[in-house]
């Protein structure tokens, strides 16, 4: 623990500062996870190719990014950046931009075809925070949020609007599997796909968030180890100018459960093809045929989802396995759009939201 002294009207203060250790290689790694610094500051680090930075081992320690983090060109399906840990602070400082240069790999079709691309971020902490990531230009996916506990996320921008024309896809923003008490707040993604995806978890809060140019707030549960979400809320967010607007999808023929989703609060604004979308015959090459009931959906609340629809788009399509939902309440003013007239599975304790 280093110390400075300051004077304050002629009486001088002796103030401890935690110590610090500056990382500016992959190579400096292995003395900043022996040394006693607390606070680990990553400076200016350029990656070598096919390799992570990787922070794993630095429990209750803080992560600082300052300047410019970029990576080495490699098709490969690992991470950039690794960081496992509990009690960890991971903050982006001002000025830092960890930037991905994602047009490199970029081939329009993301994770399904074409080049192999690696994830930007995996996190597995308990009783974390990051806060302040500033992240640009994802290979593909951004944030893998993988058997987390008590973490929070906040004031993250993810900014990959260079892909709506240099061939950016699955461009995630957050992916959420068999995480617990997570919250995601005062963040931004612009991207092409999922702003938020969450295929498993427990007690999730994702809020005060703006998406804008991809594929919406999903819970997308199925065809993983673990096939549960409940207890989700997503809060006072804006969806802007994405296909989708908010959506909870199952796997065809899938198993699992999706108990406790909550959308309150959510605006849309010029969605291009549906606003609201609760469906049971989920594939990723796309849905098709009849609905399967083996991931119900129990107890959705959809709590003032408002906004337009473009008007060749769908206001709401619900196609569910009937007889599987149970508990819905439904106060939504999605407009512009088309009605549907072929919905499915609509429990009977609800006015029909695709009439409108």
């Amino acid at each position: 623990m280093a110390s400075n002294i300051f004077t304050f009207g002629g009486v001088f203060l002796l103030v401890a500062v935690a110590s610090a250790f500056d990382i500016w290689s992959v190579d400096h790694i292995p003395n900043a996870k022996k040394s006693n610094d607390q606070v680990i500051r990553v400076r200016d680090i350029n990656v070598p190719a096919g390799t992570a930075l990787d922070f794993q081992g630095f429990d209750g320690k803080t992560i600082e990014f300052h300047g410019r983090v970029t990576f080495g060109y490699k098709e490969w399906e690992g991470h950039l950046i690794i960081i496992k840990g509990k009690n960890m602070n991971i903050k982006g400082m001002p000025g830092h931009l960890i930037d991905g240069e994602g047009h490199r790999w970029w081939d329009k079709c993301g994770g399904n075809c074409g080049k192999k691309k690696p994830f930007m971020m995996y996190t597995q902490l308990e009783n974390s925070y990051v806060d302040g990531l500033r992240i640009k230009n994802t290979p593909a996916w951004c944030f893998a949020i993988n058997q987390c506990s008590n973490v929070h996320y906040s004031n993250i921008d993810i900014d990959n609007r260079d892909g709506h024309t240099k061939g950016g896809h699955n461009t995630d923003g957050f992916d959420v599997h068999k995480s617990r008490n997570i919250r995601i707040y005062n963040s931004k993604v612009n991207n092409q796909d999922d702003c938020l995806a969450i295929n498993s978890g427990w007690d999730i809060v994702f809020e005060n968030n703006v998406c804008e140019g991809g594929h919406g707030i999903a819970v997308a549960v199925g065809g993983y180890d673990v096939n549960e979400a409940k207890n989700i809320l997503i809060k006072n967010c804006k969806v802007i100018k994405n296909n989708i607007g908010i959506r909870v999808k199952t796997l065809l023929n899938g198993k699992g459960i999706v108990d406790g989703v909550t959308f309150d609060n959510v605006e849309l604004k010029d969605i291009s093809e549906t606003g609201i979308v609760i469906i049971g015959n989920y594939l990723n090459s796309g849905p098709r045929e009849k609905p399967t009931g083996g991931i119900p959906i129990k107890n959705l609340n959809i709590r003032n989802v408002r906004g337009n629809v473009l008007h060749n788009g769908t206001n709401v399509l619900v196609n569910v396995a009937p007889g599987s939902p149970s508990g819905w309440i439904w106060d939504s003013n999605v407009w512009g759009g088309k009605p549907n007239k072929n919905c499915l599975g609509v429990p009977n304790t609800i006015a029909d939201p695709c009439a409108k």
